[in-house]
């Protein structure tokens, strides 16, 4: 049996964290689905530039250019049409779990990462643009975007924290979440709204590289993430949850998300099998999941106590690492980050459109 099928039955889901419409267009994502259980997907602003690129986009931009929209619109209208027919490959999936799984991602505009209001507008907006059931609206889990998440989960809009990167980070989206599933509950209406919390993991590697002892190198994302999992667990049990799933609302489920190894040195897996857990979701760019595919391993699944992490980190602080600060470091990078790749996409979507009309 593969690696990414004993995952699965481990329990953990295996999302791609990549969409073209060449992908679709050929069958690759349905062979993913056939062959290497991948039961979800997620997009951002970086994959969707890439895609457009390529050049496989240039008939549907000159289409619809004559349209009147924006460039941004005309990005959301491409968006649309390729995560329509994503969700719908999905969800067979999301009908068999019960909304659980099969879910795809589309992101709100990074440039609104600050701004509460205009978040909830556009995200409310995006799904009912969408019209499905099974797609989820990226979020950053920054603190103006965590009023947003609480306003979006109590209007019934699903939602993926994104721009996640600590325990505490975590602990602040899912209250977010659990908050907008109470509001609901007051409400009296249907509490299980889906979400997921996306804590992003090579980027804390990339950071300290260099600057720590070698035994010391490529340990830092998984120590996080292994803090992480144990305040999940935690959350999981803590009477709070109990309530709400007594109600019939749900668990946010805790996603893995940056997961290519960017130290050529280390395993092209590393944060693959090192984040192995039932009831948790890895999304993987295709190269990570064919290297999994291929020469995988499933070892023990994390520890629900976090291990040896606490020791580790106490490491990396006698290595100067002040890790509450790198962080809130990460979190802002990765937003001014998600705000270049979007200007990038949008840049790109003006460039094709003028060579092609």
């Amino acid at each position: 049996m593969k690696a990414t099928q004993t995952l699965h039955e481990h329990g953990q889901s295996i999302w791609l964290d990549n969409i073209t419409r060449g992908m679709l267009d050929s069958g690759q994502l349905q062979h993913y689905i056939d062959k290497y259980a991948v039961t979800g997907l997620t997009s951002n602003p970086s994959i969707f530039d890439k895609a457009i690129e390529s050049g496989y986009y240039d008939d549907a931009i000159r289409e619809k250019s004559g349209t009147g929209l924006s460039d941004e619109e005309l990005f959301f209208e491409l968006a649309f049409e390729d995560l329509r027919r994503t969700a719908d490959e999905f969800l067979p999936m999301h009908e068999r779990t019960d909304g659980v799984d099969g879910w795809a991602s589309l992101e709100v505009s990074p440039l609104l990462a600050y701004d509460t209001a205009a978040t909830i507008e556009a995200a409310k907006t995006l799904h009912a643009r969408a019209a499905r059931a099974n797609l989820l609206i990226k979020i950053p889990g920054t603190a103006e975007g965590l009023p947003a998440i609480t306003e979006c989960i109590a209007s019934g809009v699903p939602v993926n924290v994104t721009l996640l990167f600590s325990a505490e980070q975590y602990r602040a989206a899912a209250d977010a979440y659990l908050t907008g599933v109470e509001r609901r509950l007051e409400r009296q209406l249907d509490p299980a709204v889906g979400s997921v919390a996306s804590v992003f993991m090579s980027r804390w590697d990339a950071a300290v590289a260099g600057s720590v002892p070698e035994e010391l190198k490529d340990q830092l994302g998984l120590a996080v993430g292994l803090t992480t999992y144990r305040a999940y667990r935690r959350l999981m049990d803590s009477d709070r949850v109990q309530r709400v799933q007594n109600s019939g609302g749900r668990m946010q489920r805790l996603l893995w998300a940056s997961t290519r190894t960017k130290d050529p040195a280390a395993s092209d897996t590393l944060y693959v099998h090192g984040l192995a857990a039932p009831f948790t979701i890895n999304t993987m760019p295709d190269a990570t999941l064919e290297a999994f595919y291929d020469h995988g391993e499933v070892g023990e699944p994390m520890p629900a106590d976090g291990g040896d992490s606490e020791a580790t980190l106490a490491r990396f602080r006698d290595a100067g690492v002040d890790v509450a600060a790198l962080a809130a470091k990460l979190q802002s990078d990765g937003a001014k980050s998600f705000v270049a790749s979007w200007n990038d996409l949008v840049h790109r979507i003006s460039v094709q459109r003028a060579a092609v009309t």
